[in-house]
C-alpha cells in the first residue's frame, strides 16, 4: 500500500503537533526537583488534554504507589485488531547549569532546523510522536491503541513496579512501543535491540575523626580525599577498561561507527584519548562502563588547609546485557570495600538498579516497524544498541513476555540529551511522526 495518503496527513497534523510539543517544553517538569511537583502536574494535565483531543475517549490521571503523575487512555481498535500500548514520559532532567545553554531551557528556540529546550526531545517529543499518529489516523486507527506517558522515568522510576501491579489489566498489549531512544544518524535510522542496565552506589571514605592543620599533620597522616581519589581510580585499569571483576562482557556488531565521529558526537577535546579496548560499538553498548557523577568535598573556593576527615562520591555503574544489575551492584560495591588504600573506613551504600534489556528480534512486529522506518527514511533501518537504561522495558518485558517490544525515538548523535542545549532534528521529528503512523498501519496487517 502506498505510504502517500498517511504522509499528507502527518503533514498535515505536524504544525498543530509542534506547537503542542512546545507548550508541553515550557513546563519544567523536573521529577527530581520535589519542589516541581506542581509542574509535574500541570505536564500531566496537558497531556491527558491532548491525548483526549487526539480521539482518545478513555484518558485519566494515574498515580499508583506514590508515583509521579503519570497519564493512561485508551482507544478500542475494529474487532481483531492488535492492541498497541504507546509509552513516551513527561518528566525530564534538571537544566544543569543555566549558563551552559545558548537559550532558556524552558522556552523552546529553533535555530538551524533543530528545536532546543529541555524535553524537547527526551521524550516530550515521544509524547508528540504519539499524538501525530492518532491524528494523522484519525477516526480510521487500525489498531487498539493505550498510550501511558509517565511522569518519573528520569528518575529510576522508582514506583514502577507499583504501578505495573496497579494497572496490569489496562496495559497489557500485543505490542509495545516506546518512543524514547536513539537514531543512528540524522538521515538512518534505528531500532533499539538492547540496552544496558544500570547502578549507582555511594561511596564514602573516612580517615579522621575530625579535620586537622595539614602543615601540623601532613606527610603521615592520609586525608580522605586523597584516599577517595585513589580508590576511584582503581576502577579502571591502565587501559581504561573496567577493572571491577565478576561483570560481563558482550559483543555487538561495529556497524560503521569511527573514532572521529564519536569524537566529534561526544564533544572530546583534542588530545583526549579514548579509554577501554574492543569496537567501540561494544565498549557503548555491550560492556559495563563506570563513571564518578559526584563528589562531595570541600569546593576549591572555600577550601582551606586542612586534612579532610571524610569525602563522598556517587558512582555510576552501567550494566551489560546478559548480566544481573543486583549482582553487578554488589560487585562493585565489594570492589570497593577491599580496594581500601592505607586501612582507611569504607562503606558503600547501594542505589536503585535497572536491568539490562536484549530484544527479540525477527518477530512480526519487529518487520513491521523496519518496514514503517525504511518507508518513512527512504532508506533501510539498523538495529542499534543504546548505552542507557529504561526499567519500564524490562519490568514490562517480564510483566508481559507474550508481548513483542519495540524502542524506537527521535534523538539522533547531535541531540544532547540530559545535557545543556538538548535539541530535536526537526527533519528527524517528521520522518519519526511519519513512521509511527505506518507501524500502526503495518501492524493491522494493512501495510
Amino acid at each position: 500500500m502506498t505510504t502517500q495518503p498517511l504522509a499528507a496527513a502527518v503533514a498535515d497534523v505536524l504544525p498543530s503537533v509542534r506547537a503542542d510539543l512546545e507548550r508541553l517544553v515550557r513546563i519544567p517538569s523536573v521529577s527530581a526537583d520535589p519542589a516541581a511537583a506542581p509542574h509535574l502536574a500541570a505536564s500531566a494535565r496537558e497531556v491527558a488534554a491532548l491525548l483526549r483531543a487526539a480521539g482518545l475517549p478513555e484518558v485519566e490521571v494515574v498515580t499508583a504507589g506514590g508515583s509521579r503523575p503519570a497519564v493512561l487512555g485508551h482507544r478500542p481498535g475494529p474487532n481483531g485488531a492488535p492492541t498497541v500500548l504507546l509509552y513516551a514520559h513527561h518528566d525530564v532532567q534538571p537544566p544543569g547549569d543555566a549558563t551552559a545553554w545558548d537559550s532558556d531551557p524552558f522556552e523552546p528556540s529553533e535555530r538551524d532546523g533543530r528545536l532546543y529546550g529541555r524535553g524537547a526531545a527526551d521524550d516530550k517529543a515521544g509524547v508528540a510522536v504519539h499524538l501525530a499518529a492518532l491524528r494523522a489516523h484519525g477516526d480510521r486507527l487500525p489498531v487498539g491503541v493505550t498510550v501511558l506517558v509517565e511522569g518519573e522515568e528520569e528518575i529510576g522510576s522508582p514506583a514502577l513496579a507499583g504501578f505495573l501491579a496497579a494497572y496490569s489489566g489496562r496495559i497489557r498489549a500485543d505490542v509495545l512501543v516506546l518512543a524514547d531512544s536513539i537514531n543512528w544518524a540524522v538521515d538512518v535510522p534505528a531500532l533499539t535491540t538492547s540496552l544496558r542496565g544500570g547502578a549507582n552506589v555511594t561511596v564514602e571514605v573516612r580517615t579522621l575523626r575530625h579535620g586537622v592543620h595539614s602543615g601540623a599533620y601532613g606527610g603521615p597522616v592520609p586525608d580522605a580525599l586523597t584516599v577517595l581519589c585513589r580508590l576511584l581510580a582503581t576502577l579502571h585499569d591502565e587501559r581504561g577498561d573496567v577493572a571491577v571483576a565478576g561483570l560481563a562482557r558482550g559483543h555487538t556488531e561495529p556497524l560503521d561507527l569511527t573514532e572521529e565521529r564519536l569524537r566529534a558526537d561526544a564533544g572530546l577535546l583534542e588530545g583526549v584519548h579514548l579509554i577501554g579496548t574492543g569496537s567501540l560499538t561494544e565498549r557503548l553498548w555491550a560492556r559495563p562502563a563506570i563513571a564518578v557523577i559526584g563528589v562531595d568535598a570541600p569546593a576549591v573556593g572555600a577550601a582551606s588547609n586542612t586534612l579532610i576527615p571524610v569525602a563522598r562520591a556517587r558512582v555510576s555503574l552501567r550494566v551489560a546485557p546478559g548480566d544481573d544489575a543486583a549482582r553487578a551492584r554488589e560487585a562493585l560495591v565489594a570492589h570497593l570495600k577491599a580496594a581500601a588504600p592505607w586501612g582507611a573506613h569504607v562503606t558503600a551504600e547501594p542505589g536503585g538498579a535497572v536491568a539490562p534489556y536484549s530484544a527479540r528480534a525477527g518477530g512480526r512486529a519487529y518487520r513491521a516497524a523496519h518496514a514503517a522506518l525504511a518507508s518513512a527514511w527512504g532508506r533501510p533501518a539498523v538495529d542499534v544498541g543504546v548505552g542507557g537504561s529504561i526499567g519500564f522495558v524490562t519490568a514490562y518485558a517480564a510483566a508481559f513476555p507474550g508481548a513483542e517490544i519495540l524502542i524506537t525515538g527521535v534523538e539522533d548523535p547531535g541531540t544532547r540529551a540530559h545535557g545543556a542545549n538538548e535539541s530535536l532534528d526537526l527533519a528527524v521529528f517528521e520522518r519519526a511522526c511519519l513512521a509511527e503512523a505506518l507501524l500502526l498501519r503495518n501492524l493491522a496487517g494493512d501495510g
